[in-house]
């Protein structure tokens, strides 16, 4: 199946130990085969006269003193089943050992391989799917197909080895007796078939409803502020429980579907038993077989039955596990994001040249049009208009976390998409509007991009970002802990933390993504002063709905419905009638009026 040609892409490492377990457990099933030919040829040739038919059972006999011997002492019959349960438990010790070793290690290489596969997939796959599906398939997914090699692919193949040897040593008894043990099989075999079809389906569901209920709540606690600022406690436990309860009723019907199973397999299971006993029973009396033949039979019957019957629960299990496998892999077979095909890594100065710029999320529907604009080394321009106009998709262009349809970018005289993208964003500081913080120390956040760097570098850019008294205020300074995404921290000192965290990198183009907005007006000219200030000035773009962050700009664009409608400087742009102006009059009032009140 093509399933396990998936995972023997994980193997590597670990392939010989789980071939040694799986020879491990087909050595097991081969000895647990003995003991009902031990008991056969015990009752039929120790204690009965019926001549031993079989040379080597012969030997052991004489070699352990001869029928005569072996009447008046059975228990070394009983020591023989001993030593044959012993060796059959040292290989059953070395087939889990092995197997669960073997898959620990695939299920950290699946782990490993996953994560890495994540992290070079591009930006644009991320903004699709669910953060709590991408964690359910890089969990529970690789816990199904760690049980599936450590548990139930081991049941298959010890069961098939079983089914195998025991129709062998069935056959060679009596080609009758075993013709009647195997008269049911094929409809435990066939129902277990159709059922495994059916299920697969069921299991699916049942695993993407859970997918599902581990979205709802990873946004629920990722969002916790938001839930209390808006009371929306009642609705959050209404939806989490409309989830929880599609994901109840899809495990009901899957387990309700199993019940079925199992009552039918285990009706089928004792019928098969019965009708072995009873027409062993009437051969035995007519003299076609004897009583020790009638003694293994019912052993070796449920050797042969009860494997077929799990068989349906393995193969279910396995199901399962092929879901979780085609859900993996649905995510390592997206295409992932080549940062460096072509090796193009030149100095960058911060020139900058958009000319006919065409770009569209979805095809057709463009969110940018026609935009052209220059900015030269160390100059620092800025992006002002309504909510949705293309601002953000513009610089998102830059380090290229989408890539243009038409014109051209280019960065110091060189096209845009000629330059590596790893080298591109290693050169251009992305201050985003919501800022990320890893539940790590202040400056551990802060030296994010180089961890090498001096606490000097921290405490400059700190001061730059005007966070450095905020620091050290707390208790432990840059030591303090921020929380899962910053939660202890305000958003104005999370904003401040995000820009020092850029600034720290000295990259010769600098973007503010509308991130001085959670900082106060006087903040926000303390960050601006202190960025021109600085020796190494960078190329900088700012992004603002604020018209006094962008007033001191070289060069102000005005974007709306993704086209530049004006340019020009902050005194130009107040003095002609349009969009920048009307902006600038409502603002003024606004804090006109405050100032008042």
């Amino acid at each position: 199946m093509k399933e396990f040609k998936k995972l023997i892409h994980f193997t590597k490492g670990f392939g010989l130990i789980y071939v040694l377990g799986i020879i491990s457990v087909i050595i097991s099933q081969g000895i647990t085969i003995l003991n009902p030919l031990v008991l056969k040829t015990t009752i039929d040739s120790i204690i009965g006269e019926r001549a031993v038919d079989s040379f080597t059972v012969s030997k052991i006999i004489n070699f352990l003193g001869g029928r005569d011997e072996l009447r008046g002492k059975l228990w070394k019959i009983g020591l023989i089943i001993i030593c044959i349960a012993l060796f059959r438990g040292v290989f059953l010790f070395l087939k889990n050992t092995l197997s669960s070793k073997a898959a620990e290690g695939i299920a950290e290489n699946i782990k490993n391989r996953l994560y890495d596969h994540i992290q070079k997939l591009p930006y644009e796959y991320h903004t699709k799917v669910d953060t709590g599906d991408l964690i359910q398939r890089c969990t529970s997914d690789v816990d199904t197909v760690r049980r599936f090699l450590a548990i139930q692919l081991m049941e298959v193949i010890g069961s098939l080895f079983m089914l195998m040897f025991t129709l062998v040593i069935m056959f060679n008894l009596s080609t009758k007796m075993a013709m009647v043990s195997i008269s049911v099989l094929p409809i435990t075999f066939s129902f277990a078939i159709i059922f495994f079809k059916k299920v697969r389906k069921d299991f699916q569901a049942s695993d993407e409803a859970e997918a599902s209920l581990s979205t709802v709540l990873q946004e629920n606690l990722t969002g916790i502020r938001v839930v209390k600022a808006f009371s929306r406690q009642k609705y959050e436990v209404e939806n989490f429980d409309k989830k929880n309860k599609e994901h109840r009723d899809l495990t009901y019907r899957l387990i309700r579907n199993l019940s079925i199973y199992w009552a039918f397999s285990d009706f089928v299971s004792f019928f098969q038993i019965g009708l072995v006993l009873i027409v062993g029973s009437y051969f035995t009396v007519t003299g076609s077989i004897t009583l020790g033949t009638l003694i293994a039979f019912t052993t070796y019957v449920n050797m042969l039955v009860w494997p077929v019957r799990q068989m349906g629960r393995t193969l279910t299990d396995m199901g399962k596990a092929f879901v979780s496998i085609g859900r993996i892999d649905d995510i390592l077979k997206q295409p992932i994001e080549i940062l460096s095909p072509t090796g193009r890594e030149p100095i960058i100065y911060g020139g900058i040249d958009f000319e006919n710029i065409y770009f569209a999320y979805d095809e057709g529907k463009y969110v940018l049009k026609d935009i052209s604009f220059s900015i030269n080394p160390g100059e620092t321009i800025a992006f002002i208009g309504p909510t949705g106009s293309g601002k953000s998709s513009l610089v998102h262009l830059l380090p290229r976390l989408y890539e243009y349809n038409q014109g051209s970018i280019k960065i110091d005289g060189i096209e845009l998409n000629t330059i590596d993208k790893y080298w591109i964003r290693k050169n251009i500081g992305l201050v985003l509007q919501e800022p990320f913080l890893y539940a790590k120390t202040i400056k551990e956040n802060i030296k994010l991009a180089d961890p090498n760097l001096s606490d000097i570098k921290v405490y400059e850019a700190a001061k730059t970002a005007s966070i450095h008294e905020d620091i050290i205020e707390f208790e432990n300074k840059y030591e303090t802990l921020v929380g899962e995404r910053g939660v202890s921290l305000s958003g104005g000192q999370k904003q401040r933390m995000a820009i020092a965290r850029t600034i720290i990198k000295n990259c010769p183009i600098v973007i503010f993504d509308d991130s001085l907005s959670a900082v106060d007006t006087a903040t926000d000219i303390e960050i601006r002063s202190a960025l021109t200030a600085r020796k190494d000035k960078a190329t900088t773009i700012i992004i603002s709905h604020r018209i006094s962050t962008v007033s001191e700009a070289d060069m102000i664009y005005v974007i709306d419905k993704g086209r530049i409608i004006q340019k020009g400087k902050h005194r130009e742009l107040i003095n002609k009638e349009g969009l920048y102006k009307r902006v600038y009059e409502i603002q003024s009032s606004y804090e006109n009026r405050s100032k008042c009140i």
